[in-house]
């Protein structure tokens, strides 16, 4: 029977190691190297920043830019984020985007139901109508309509970003809807609510549209008085005998 190499014979103490010190020292190295990659590797995947604050900055860079010319590197830029983070925490540009403009959504349609807080409905509508071109108008140069933005580039965008912009009008649509179908509203409607709340959204991406290629809000009011007293003309008295 062969003889164990004395390096495999465990019950002797003093047995000689098959390799020169210096691979142990080698071996150390590499496993000391190896335990900090694999926490680095932990850490890039813990968000180490701010989320809210970073998602307020990115909802900034894209309602500014728009989707398409908005760069991972810009938002990396914008919020003092690495971009290897970023895509570490996201995944990618479309994914970043949604939670952005998730939070716009939310904070859009509160602002709609405000508005639309009103018993009467042509108070209701002014006051929407000065909302959204004040939402608009803000920045400089003034940011538009992120909403409008993105659905002229959902060409390049992802179909997860178009049934997101999709929902948002159809809920916004849904509150109009609403503030149109109490009884003060209908009696001056000349059609269904839900065809004025249609009429309503498609006013509003007109809006958008105008401020673009005009950038004179003074105008964009004139625009929605107007549309106003068109949709919800005042009921005609009638004449003594």
């Amino acid at each position: 029977m062969a003889q164990k190499p004395p390096w495999l014979d465990r019950h002797n103490p003093c047995r000689p190691l098959p390799f020169p010190c210096t691979s142990i020292l080698d071996i150390i190295v590499k496993i000391d190297t190896t335990v900090k990659n694999e926490v680095s590797d932990l850490m890039a995947g813990t968000r180490q920043f701010d989320e809210d604050a970073l998602l307020e900055v990115a909802l900034k860079t894209f309602w500014q830019n728009g989707f398409a010319a908005t760069s991972m590197i810009d938002v990396a830029e914008a919020t003092g984020v690495q971009r290897g983070s970023l895509y570490n925490a996201y995944g990618d540009k479309e994914r970043l985007f949604l939670l952005a403009f998730e939070r716009y959504a939310g904070r859009f349609l509160d602002s709609v139901r405000q508005a639309l807080a009103s018993p009467d409905p042509a108070v209701a509508l002014t006051t929407l109508f000065k909302g959204v071109i004040a939402s608009m108008i803000e920045g400089a140069p003034s940011r538009g309509c992120l909403t409008t933005k993105t659905a002229l580039e959902l060409p390049l965008a992802g179909e997860a970003i178009r049934a997101r912009v999709k929902r948002m009008l159809e809920d916004f649509k849904a509150l109009i809807r609403d503030a149109l179908s109490i009884p003060a509203a209908r009696r001056r409607l000349g059609c269904d609510p839900d065809v004025a709340a249609e009429l309503v959204v498609t006013f509003t991406r007109g809006l958008a549209v105008m401020e673009r290629a005009y950038r004179n809000p003074q105008r964009l009011e004139k625009m929605s008085q107007e549309f106003v007293r068109i949709l919800l003309p005042q009921a005609k008295r009638r004449r003594s005998p």
